[in-house]
């Protein structure tokens, strides 16, 4: 299919109603475009930003199908979406991103052999569906491992942590629920990240290195520019790889690890906005959600640049009552309340940039605040 740049008044369409459709749909809201959203909740929260609501299951083809008829061109705000639904709108609507990258990385073990393909560089890896490919896994990799389901698992979830034999009977049982893959633990220094957006054309453009620290395998807090600044240009070549093996069309985050000894890794792809990306609403001159409509629609993409350093926090669960009001007060502060309802553990709830020309005083200043 060919694909061409929307008119003013063309329509998105939005698979996904959760805080990045919300924020995807302000952005082309916000540059004369309508926006239709398709999620199963009738409270979800991007159907206050959108022209137009759907409620239908994201394996409900029919529905989906009435939906991307109405659409000009359709997106997505997440990757686990039903594989039939996936290649019906490839093949008779226009979804620029297609189908490809979500498939390959709906499959954690697809995924890492699709990275070795690229020749990028990731921890040693095993596949692990049995007592004796765990045994296997523990012998050619050795303590410590992190066993991960190889379907589903996000933020923490599906994945333990091996250290010693005593976590052996908690892998087996993992195991038995779903097949995995078992990775070489990695004695981090840091993690960042790189948010990208890449256009119809192939145009690809870059964010600034991000630098992220996770509580409890929840990403907490993103600081840009990173400390860790030299290994930008290595983090791009990588990307770079992993593009030319793999079709995007819109905004994707790649996560890396940097190892004690100062080895940078590949560790996973987002193919959609990103959690870690949010800082550029208000620190760069385009944000991750305005260069992805851009994309979808069929524009150029604009070279980023970073207006000022920036922290971003997010707000889990409870931390948004417990912070949310006094938040508002602190200067150069930026919140983002999501809108949603239901208020559980780790549940993202909101997040909050902070914006300063002295990144040393701001991280005091965040740190004091969030008692870290």
């Amino acid at each position: 299919m060919t694909y061409t740049k929307l008119k003013f008044q063309d329509t998105i369409g939005i698979i996904g109603g959760g805080q990045l459709g919300k924020m995807m749909a302000q952005s082309a809201v916000e540059r004369g475009f309508k926006v239709i959203v398709l999620d199963p909740s009738g409270d979800a929260v991007a159907k206050s930003s959108s022209d137009d609501f759907v409620q239908a299951a994201f394996d409900d083809l029919e529905s989906i199908k009435q939906f991307a008829a109405r659409c000009d061109v359709i997106t997505y705000e997440f990757e686990n979406i039903n594989a039939e639904v996936l290649n019906h709108l490839t093949e008779h609507y226009n979804l620029p991103q297609r189908d490809e990258a979500i498939k390959l990385l709906q499959d954690r073990y697809v995924e890492k052999q699709t990275l070795t393909k690229a020749g990028v560089h990731i921890a040693p890896y095993h596949f692990v569906d049995s007592k004796s490919s765990l045994d296997e896994a523990i012998e050619t990799i050795g303590y410590p491992l992190m066993l991960k389901t190889q379907f589903g698992g996000y933020d923490g979830k599906g994945q333990i942590k091996m250290t010693s034999d005593e976590t052996y009977e908690e892998a087996l049982q993992l195991i038995d629920e779903a097949p995995c893959v078992a990775e070489q633990f990695i004695d981090l220094k840091t993690e960042v990240s790189v948010t990208a957006t890449r256009g119809q054309d192939g145009q690809l453009i870059f964010f600034p290195l991000q630098e992220n620290i996770h509580q409890d395998q929840v990403l907490f807090q993103t600081k840009v520019p990173s400390s860790f600044i030299s290994y930008e240009d290595k983090a791009r070549e990588e990307v770079q790889k992993i593009v030319n093996e793999v079709h995007f069309v819109g905004s994707f985050t790649v996560e890396f690890f940097i190892s004690q000894d100062d080895q940078l890794y590949v560790n996973e792809i987002a193919p959609r906005p990103h959690n870690s990306g949010h800082h550029s609403i208000e620190s760069c001159n385009y944000s991750q959600f305005d260069t992805h409509i851009l994309a979808v629609a069929g524009y150029p993409l604009p070279v980023i640049k970073l207006l000022s350093p920036a922290i971003m926090i997010n707000l889990l669960g409870q931390q948004v009552i417990d912070f949310g009001e006094d938040v508002l007060n602190i200067e150069g502060s930026h919140v983002h309340f999501y809108g949603k309802s239901d208020v559980r553990p780790k549940r993202k709830m909101g997040h909050v940039t902070f914006l300063s020309e002295h990144l040393n005083e701001l991280e005091h200043r965040v740190q004091q605040y969030f008692k870290l």
